[in-house]
């Protein structure tokens, strides 16, 4: 009988053990209970959110409790969400607004009131018809969101529409790909008495490069964050640039956002601000350090958040105001 006392006790602690394990840490505080980044970039959430998956596009609540962002991991694209209940964060879970997970579901952008997530979808607009790259919307229902409905025309054609961003007015930038094409351009469309204008192109200072990719406008329009290709100053692949938007609605030339943030990856093409416009957030899959060829430091390195798949990166973002000087 004491022996079995002794071992019912000790497979007891080893259960407990094991489930301890098990029970996923409790996050409390702002941004996952993260510490703030410095004034150089640093992995958001690693282990988290910055996974060893190929992770991208972020986007928050105004009140900074819910965060949506997106994951490439086994055939699935998906945006997922992780939100704060009785002040700790919960696991993150598929987003309740996505209907079929066989489609894609990417670049989650949430509008200045908090009422409206825009993101990009390829399910078709209607049953039966061809799946197509466009601008999907849901809206604020009680605590959670309603049914998706698709922005139609202007906004969506019988191109790839992608990357919706807003301001604080209800201005829609997005990027455009013509049909068969390869090649990208930056549009914007003015929201008139709710309904969205005819889109109109932007310049050569935000449709810049040889190529160009999902710009992030800034809520106040004071400006915007193009990834691009082919520019002279280029650290190698896609790089982020800004340009600056002056009151009389002309763009500056772009420039470069420099080592912060840009590096030689070419998988940098998407980019957000915090709630509050403290934190830029953006993706990239730069690998820090040293890197070596032995196979256990390989297998290491792969099963660590910076395996060469993409992560979102955070950084203050009061250096912004320096690049316009």
């Amino acid at each position: 009988m004491k022996y079995t006392v002794i071992l019912i006790f000790a497979i007891l602690l080893l259960s407990s053990c094991v489930m301890e394990k098990e029970i996923p840490r409790s996050l409390t505080g702002p941004y996952l209970g993260q510490q703030t980044p410095p004034d150089s970039a640093e992995l958001f959430a690693p282990g988290i959110i910055s996974t060893q998956m190929y992770t991208r596009d972020i986007t928050f609540t105004p009140d900074g409790k819910e965060i949506y962002f997106c994951v490439s991991a086994l055939g699935y694209n998906l945006i997922y969400t992780t939100r704060e209940v009785d002040g700790v964060w919960t696991e993150p879970e598929v987003a309740t607004f996505i209907t079929d997970e066989k489609y894609m579901f990417y670049e989650p952008h949430i509008s200045a009131d908090g009422m409206t997530l825009f993101f990009l979808s390829d399910m078709p607009a209607q049953e039966g018809e061809p799946a197509t790259q466009d601008i999907w919307a849901v809206d604020r229902s009680g605590d959670g969101w309603g049914k998706p409905y698709n922005l139609g025309l202007p906004i969506n054609t019988e191109a790839a529409e992608f990357y919706p961003s807003t301001t604080v007015d209800g201005t829609l930038y997005f990027t455009r790909a013509a049909k068969g094409s390869r090649i990208h351009h930056i549009y914007r469309s003015r929201k008139i008495e709710g309904k969205y204008q005819e889109p109109e192109k932007l310049g050569a200072e935000v449709n810049c490069g040889t190529n160009r990719y999902n710009a992030f406008i800034d809520p106040h329009e004071r400006f915007i964050i193009v990834p691009a290709v082919g520019m002279e100053d280029s650290r190698g692949g896609t790089d982020y640039y800004i340009s600056f938007r002056s009151e009389n609605d002309e763009w500056s030339d772009p420039v470069n956002m420099g080592d912060r943030v840009t590096s030689r990856d070419a998988r940098e093409y998407s980019t957000s601000l915090s709630p509050d416009g403290k934190y830029l957030f953006f993706m990239s899959a730069k690998v820090e350090g040293e890197t070596s060829s032995d196979y256990k430091k390989l297998l290491e390195a792969f099963q660590s958040p910076l395996n060469g798949n993409s992560n979102i990166w955070w950084i203050k973002s009061d250096f912004i105001w320096t690049l316009k000087k």
